[in-house]
């Protein structure tokens, strides 16, 4: 425990030690001058907030042309040559003005400078290029002698310099070669001297003896900042001009109405607010670290991936550059292979047509054989003639050799495009989708894909050429056009493309699409439907009704009447809203059967365990039937039935009219109309009409109202043997999709 102990707090003091060795190094770099790179001396602040050496400023205004510009009167010397020897005693001490020299300033000239005089012209400004920001610092008319001396900034360089031991001894500045090293400092002299030069300069009994001695430094702070203007103290600060300013400076005109508050006042709002700063900075340095860690491993990570990606497709480019060049290999063999093949049938055929040039000889043969007018004779030669004939039966030696005929000569063709496809309209519908289906003629050339255009005929013609949506390269011979617009008319027809290029188009079909969206339901038949009777197909999209019973008593006792039972079947939804529409097949060889639709709770009430009819002639509704009694009554039914029986649709008297039918009696008497392949129910819900239409031709059958006031589903009902098949949707097709309002095709 305490080996641990102790590993922990060596840990944590070579930490603390890092850290402090970090800092170090990270604040070396604000201690150094951005013109020299070395540390500060005698640092002036530039009006844009950076620091400079002084004697740097001068080089850099020396530089620029300003000469004369560079000087400062508060600056003490810093080569052995300048000592205090050298120099008037008087300067060794400043004293501050006295009251009368106040006044005198006051009374003669209130708002003007020293040395200039009233109304003379602004002189020209200097111009400071700051290293730090590079930007153009306006230093005013005085220059440099205008800047105040960052103090602060040579403490910490020399508290700095002490610390990591920078710069090394310090010699004495009034010591002959070779100097001494300093051992004392006089602030008021401004220089370092040994023991004995210390007492030499500092004779007892003089003023120089009561200076206090100091630690040796290379430069030397005033006790106090001075105003660069008046070189006096400076005691309050301008928080308009952000400039610490003297006596003299509050009270001239340049400062007029500024914000000026005591140094105190302006010392400790900055240090509060340098602490809070500097408090929040070492508070979150955990945090900064642990940030620039996740960043450095991310950049890690990063540099690695990158790499692994670029392995990665380098290896995928040698793997596609194998398997094309292996691609190529089998290509170019392919086509030498079948060059070959071809050069040596056409080699062949050139030999055979030849043949038949070199043949002049027979042929001349042959023209005086066919004068010979003996019959036995002609027959006998005309044989021989005619097998050594090339090109008609094959050469009799090589019959005789080889046993078989030489094969008939091949005329040379071109290749041809398809033929125009042939659309099979009895399996092309529209549905959900539209379903499109053709063929090539027999004896076309084959086709390698087809290209399918299409477009509405019941939208306003736009002026210039008829714009057509196609689908190029569609595969088989089969598509599924996908979102069509409901009640519309499309036109569309089919043409194939092979090597020699696009085939005719095939002849225009039109296809009307339904009135409304197609509703998908399963049939249901928990309820209102007897099991022995009704059989529901495994996919819940067919029913068939089988004829029990009390149906053969009927048939056996039809005088003297019967119990006939009515099975129903719902589908598994309702519509509450809408228009919605879908198809069914009705068996031609049904007895009876009612297609329609109802409320779902009048269905429930009326059919579910309902008994038996009296009569095969009744109808099971007590609502609107295309076949049932005139309705007199305002209020909408709750069931709309059509009736079906033997192949043919009974329509009431109200639907003779709007089925463009007429009786022998006039547009009153009821009729009926051949069965359609497919019926087409539409429902709209917010009108409270339902339609009945030829689902083939879409043209309309019956229409009648519905009492829409709750849930409506669709109903089937039988009375004996009959069987009912609901429509399909398209999109269950395995079949290829092309969507319709798009440019994207599905292969």
């Amino acid at each position: 425990m305490a080996e641990g102990a102790d590993m922990h707090t060596f840990t944590s003091i070579m930490d603390a030690l890092v850290r402090i060795s970090t800092s170090m190094k990270n604040m070396e770099k604000e201690l150094l001058c951005p013109v020299c790179q070395e540390m500060y001396k005698q640092p002036l602040v530039l009006p844009c907030t950076h620091n400079v050496c002084q004697a740097c400023a001068r080089e850099v205004l020396g530089q620029q042309g300003y000469i004369g510009h560079g000087g400062d009167p508060s600056s003490e010397p810093t080569s052995p040559a300048s000592t205090p020897s050298t120099r008037s005693p008087r300067l060794a001490r400043r004293t501050l003005p006295k009251p009368d020299r106040l006044d005198r300033l006051l009374k003669s000239g209130f708002g003007t400078y020293p040395g200039r005089k009233r109304g003379a012209l602004h002189p020209q400004a200097i111009m400071f290029p700051c290293p730090a920001c590079q930007g153009d610092v306006d230093l005013g008319e005085r220059g440099l002698a205008g800047l105040f001396r960052n103090l602060t900034l040579e403490r910490v360089v020399e508290r700095y310099r002490q610390s990591v031991s920078v710069g090394g001894a310090i010699l004495c500045q009034l010591c002959k070669p070779p100097p001494l090293e300093a051992t004392k400092g006089c602030a008021e002299c401004r220089a370092s001297f040994c023991n004995e030069c210390f007492k030499l300069l500092h004779p007892w009994g003089t003023q120089k003896a009561q200076h206090e001695p100091t630690l040796p430094a290379l430069s030397f702070r005033p006790k106090g900042l001075m105003c660069p203007d008046h070189k006096e103290e400076v005691t309050h600060y301008c928080k308009t001009c952000q400039r610490l300013v003297c006596q003299l400076c509050r009270v001239r005109r340049t400062h007029g109405g500024h914000k000026i508050t005591p140094v105190l006042s302006a010392y400790q709002a900055l240090k509060d607010k340098l602490t809070k700063s500097l408090t929040y900075i070492l508070g979150n340095q955990d945090t900064v670290q642990t940030q620039i860690c996740e960043l450095e491993e991310t950049v890690r990570h990063t540099e690695a991936s990158g790499q692994q990606a670029k392995e990665e497709v380098a290896q995928l480019v040698r793997g596609l550059g194998a398997v094309l060049d292996e691609k190529r290999a089998s290509l170019l063999q392919a086509i030498e292979e079948c060059q070959q093949e071809r050069l040596a049938r056409l080699g062949a055929q050139i030999q055979e047509h030849r043949s038949l040039l070199d043949g002049s000889g027979l042929v001349g043969y042959a023209q005086e054989v066919l004068k010979e007018t003996d019959q036995p004779c002609f027959v006998q030669a005309a044989k021989q003639l005619h097998n050594r004939y090339p090109g008609v039966q094959g050469c009799g030696q090589c019959r005789e050799r080889c046993g078989r005929d030489r094969p008939p000569l091949t005329p040379l063709s071109l290749p041809t495009v398809p033929e125009a496809p042939v659309i099979d309209t009895q399996r092309t519908f529209a549905y959900d989708q539209i379903f499109l289906c053709w063929r090539l003629p027999p004896h076309s050339p084959p086709a390698w894909h087809y290209t399918i255009e299409f477009r509405r005929t019941d939208v306003p013609a736009q002026p210039g050429p008829t714009r057509w949506q196609r689908r190029e390269e569609v595969r088989g011979t089969s598509a599924l056009l996908e979102n069509p617009d409901t009640g519309s008319v499309y036109v569309l027809r089919v043409r194939g493309c092979n090597k020699a290029g696009y085939g005719e188009y095939s002849e225009d079909v039109h296809l009307h699409t339904p009135p409304a969206p197609v509703l998908h339901f399963f049939l249901d038949g928990r309820w209102g439907a007897s099991r022995e009777r009704l059989a529901i197909s495994k996919d819940q999209r067919a029913v068939r009704s089988v004829p029990g019973l009390p149906l053969l008593l009927a048939a056996e006792r039809l005088l003297t009447g019967c119990h006939l039972s009515v099975d129903v079947v719902l589908g598994d939804v309702a519509v509450t809203q809408g228009r919605s529409y879908w198809a069914c097949a009705v068996d031609p060889a049904s007895y009876l059967v009612k297609v329609g639709v109802g409320l779902e709770s009048k269905l429930q009430e009326s059919f579910q365990g309902a008994p038996d009819v009296i009569s095969p002639r009744y109808d099971p509704d007590s609502g609107h039937d295309s076949g049932a009694e005139d309705a007199t009554v305002e209020a909408s039914p709750p069931f709309a039935f059509l009736t079906i029986g033997m192949g043919k649709i009974l329509l009431g008297s109200g639907a003779s009219s709007g089925a463009g039918l007429t009786g022998r009696d006039g547009p009153a008497a009821s009729c009926t109309v051949p069965l359609p392949p497919r019926l087409g129910i539409c429902l709209d819900y917010e009108r409270g009409r339902v339609s009945f239409l030829d689902a083939v031709s879409f043209r309309g059958l019956l229409e009648c109202p519905l009492d829409c006031s709750g849930p409506v589903c669709p109903a089937f009902c039988f009375i004996g043997g009959g069987a009912v098949q609901l429509q399909e949707p398209v999109g269950t097709k395995p079949e290829r999709k092309v969507t319709i309002g798009g440019f994207a095709k599905l292969d």
